[in-house]
């Protein structure tokens, strides 16, 4: 979801390793260890929790977290909790990363110390205060000066134990003051509207004679406001602390009028000083991406000379695209939006066979056929991985699930095996599941997806015609992708493919790791296979596979996903698992005098069917579902707007007789139900074009006051996704990423043009300084990196016009940017120091 700002939408993502904490404090008890988990948490909101792990005082996690950050936020924050079974998780300690200071960290491994954690240092939210200095004429006709001090609103604030029924408490500091004055509480809502005014005394009452406004100027530096915000609660413990801004007098000026927005600060006291290491640390790697993405006529230049020209241009090492992967750091920087940017505009078949065919021929050996980390292998693999989603799901996820399960014991290790284990036993369980997956993966060719059948023939064909000695070469350019790269890979390490929430435990890892190789070395179709393992034991074991057929399956599997006909998908007749968890829905009201209530419910959604249950077990015990939805059925998947129930992350499931009103754990999780919902219906016949934003209350649709519930939508539905799942592309949100990564690598660029230069007027060894790049034809690669220096500098020169004019139209402490927004203030003063340098 992007944010707009003038004509330009602002992206945020976040991609994050949570490697290990260590010497996490000992439990006071006897037993001293713990059993710890970590979150994410944009601000306060939870967006991510790993997998406990217990009985440790350095557990190591070993997860990775992706997500579109959809909303401003002000702290990245990590929580260490210890899980207690009987009474509320205590958290052990913090690491709070500013927004501003997210790029220092940026895909660097960092141990951060792990800070307390304390009510009155976590705070978020923005409050808008009015304040006006006036003369007040007493009735025994004396002036005296008087603060009116109006709380008009305040926006984000957090939710606590569930609740947000907030106050504000206002009082003027100084010298002998003390007094404190009280909006009303707002009932459940962390956006509240309060409009009071407050008066306080400023002055003492001067002489009616001195009619000039005068206020001493050191009472006014003595003076400043504070306004508290509280959540109101019904407990013994009293009410929760939201936050505080305190406001100098001396920001009223000669006009002695003040209007802005304020960030809500902890408490002075907040944070206590505590040593290094006392609580432990975090080893986190953090990759935070912004993306400002113009309207597409802005990208037309380097789109057309990335698309058009790379998959034309001769040789293909000239083209944009090649050349982005000559001057990246890593090949994968390039691959990814590469990849994303071609598979949009439906290019990326003839891109990837350009790039491999050109890789093939400078081959000189089969068997090192893209064994390198090359642009055609990554692009390759992120293809993959983007178009292949839902077939990994479809053949290995039911049996990955059984396996993280069922925990047989699979080591066939004897110097790792277990007293109470039976060698012959793991054995044959490993066994059991190898054969499995093997069977599932080789019969599965029909479902494999068209782009990649499409992509491999293409590969199997140029490696054919380049080593036409080799009668296996055919099959080993494609298994070297399928099985290597994409299935070992996703066994493997199932969390980084979407196939389980989290990393597995190390006894399940150990299984996984087992079948990982051996399919590996199945699918690999090598001469001696028993040579191909280290381990002793992975021979012996191998030699179970030592037959005839598993190599015939796997030639048919890949002569199958290779072939240039496009294969039509089967329909499948066993429902797929797509996303499943614990919501909170309203009553949909079928019954005339129930009430419409909220509540509990966990909800599944498989490409049949979108359900909720009473509990999550409830479908494994036979019992029906309290609720079906028929896919075809979903006419429309939007978010509902705050005001209807007062409730944050809703939205809405629209069908033809009414909407499922759905509540979601947190902004993250809403977006992808409504995402992956959207994405399943898109191809419904009956979906709508405009819809309701609010809930029918009342006898009336809140948004357009009309009576009848079954009046047509006031509001065009979002345009929604593509029907495929997994090409969910913003075209120009890739092509700002590419450019972003030309604009890094200028110099490299230039450099680049020099060597092409070089190499055209100088025809003998190679100069060391160039060797790193590949030009086949300097003169065709000089034309294009002068195309692409050009579109770069384009639209360099428009972003910084962008910029300046922002810079020159915000007001820093309006609602955009708050007063406290440190961002903000980083912002002006690189724009100061730009203007500077610029004069």
């Amino acid at each position: 979801m992007a944010v707009e700002e003038e004509g330009l939408r602002v992206f945020q993502s976040v991609k994050i390793k949570i490697g290990e904490a260590k010497n996490i404090p000992p439990y006071p008890g006897p037993n001293k260890m713990r059993d710890c988990y970590c979150t994410v948490n944009l601000d306060q909101e939870e967006v991510f929790r790993t997998k406990t792990i217990e009985k440790s005082l350095c557990p190591f996690y070993g997860e990775d977290f992706y997500c579109e950050i959809p909303r401003s936020f002000r702290h990245l924050s990590f929580y260490i909790f210890d899980r207690d079974v009987f009474r509320r998780d205590s958290s052990i300690g913090k690491v709070a990363v500013k927004k501003e200071d997210l790029q220092k960290y940026h895909g660097k491994d960092h141990w951060f110390p792990l800070q307390p954690v304390c009510a009155d240092s976590e705070v978020q939210g923005k409050v808008h205060l009015e304040l006006r200095l006036s003369e007040v004429i007493t009735d025994s006709g004396v002036i005296c000066h008087k603060l009116a001090t109006r709380v008009l609103e305040c926006q984000d604030l957090p939710i606590v134990n569930g609740q947000c029924d907030p106050y504000a408490a206002v009082s003027l500091l100084g010298p002998s003051r003390s007094e404190a004055k009280k909006t009303k509480v707002k009932r459940k809502t962390n956006n509240p509207q309060f409009d009071e005014v407050f008066f306080f005394e400023v002055t003492k009452p001067l002489s009616y004679t001195k009619r000039q406004f005068d206020v001493e100027e050191d009472d006014v530096d003595k003076l400043a406001l504070k306004v508290d915000l509280w959540t109101a609660s019904n407990l013994k413990f009293g009410d929760e602390f939201l936050g505080e801004v305190r406001v100098p007098l001396k920001v009223l000026g000669q006009s002695g009028v003040h209007d802005a927005w304020y960030f809500l600060q902890p408490r002075d006291n907040g944070n206590k000083s505590v040593k290094a290491d006392e609580l432990g640390s975090l080893r986190l790697n953090i990759i935070y991406t912004e993306d400002h993405v113009f309207p597409t006529e802005h990208y037309n230049p380097l789109r057309d000379l990335l698309l058009l020209q790379s998959t034309h241009v001769e040789p293909v090492s000239a083209s944009a695209a090649h050349i982005l992967g000559e001057v990246c750091r890593e090949k994968q920087e390039a691959a990814v939006p590469l990849v994303r940017l071609f598979l949009h505009y439906g290019k990326i078949v003839p891109f990837l066979s350009a790039i491999a065919h050109a890789e093939i021929n400078r081959t000189q050996d089969p068997n090192t056929i893209f064994r390198g980390n090359s642009l055609t292998s990554k692009c390759i693999d992120e293809t993959m991985k983007l178009a292949g989603m839902h077939y990994l799901r479809v053949t290995l996820k039911p049996i990955i699930d059984e396996i993280c399960t069922d925990h047989k014991p699979c080591e066939i290790d004897p110097v790792k095996l277990k007293e109470s284990e039976n060698l012959d036993t793991n054995r044959e369980n490993l066994r059991q599941y190898v054969d499995r997956i093997f069977n599932v993966i080789t019969s599965s060719g029909v479902s494999c997806p068209t782009v990649m059948c499409d992509i491999f023939f293409s590969l199997r064909e140029s490696a054919a015609s380049r080593f036409q000695d080799d009668p296996d070469v055919r099959y080993t350019a494609v298994s070297s992708f399928i099985f290597l790269r994409f299935f070992a890979p996703a066994i493997l390490s199932p969390n980084l493919f979407h196939l389980r929430p989290h990393h597995p435990d190390p006894c399940t890892s150990r299984t996984l790791t087992l079948i990982s190789k051996t399919i590996q070395t199945l699918g690999s179709l090598a001469k001696s296979k028993s040579a191909n393992f280290k381990e002793s034991y992975m021979a012996a074991f191998y030699d179970y596979f030592n037959e005839q057929k598993y190599a015939d399956a796997v030639k048919n599997f890949l002569d199958l996903i290779s072939s240039s006909a496009h294969w039509d998908q089967k329909i499948i007749e066993t429902p797929i698992m797509l996303k499943e968890g614990f919501m909170i829905k309203r009553a949909q009201g079928r019954n005339r005098f129930g009430l419409k209530n909220f509540k509990k419910r966990w909800f599944r959604l498989t490409n049949h069917e979108f359900t909720y249950h009473k509990t999550k077990g409830s479908n494994a015990k036979g019992e029906g579902a309290l609720c079906s939805i028929p896919i075809e059925n979903i006419l429309a998947v939007e978010r509902l707007e705050e005001e209807s129930f007062k409730m944050k992350n809703m939205f809405q499931v629209i069908q033809p007789e009414r909407a499922l009103y759905i509540q979601a754990n947190n902004c993250v999780e809403a977006r992808d139900w409504i995402d992956i919902l959207t994405k399943v219906s898109q191809c419904n016949r009956k979906r709508l074009s405009t819809y309701h934003p609010s809930a029918f209350l009342n006898g009336h649709w809140l948004c357009c006051k009309l009576s009848a519930d079954t009046a047509p939508g006031c509001t065009p539905c979002t345009g929604g996704l593509p029907a495929n799942i997994q090409l969910d592309v913003d075209g120009d949100r890739e092509t700002e990423r590419i450019y972003s990564l030309y604009s890094t690598y200028m110099s490299k660029l230039v450099k680049m043009q020099e060597a092409c230069g070089s190499k055209s007027v100088y025809d003998g060894p190679e100069q060391e300084e160039y060797s790193t790049f590949v030009i086949d034809d300097p003169q065709e690669t000089y034309k294009t990196l002068r195309l692409v220096i050009s579109a770069v500098q384009t639209l360099e020169q428009q972003h910084m016009q962008y910029k300046r004019d922002k810079f020159r139209k915000t007001k820093y402490g309006s609602q955009e940017h708050p007063i406290g927004d440190q961002s903000f203030q980083c912002y002006i003063r690189q724009q100061s120091e730009s203007s500077t340098y610029s004069i």
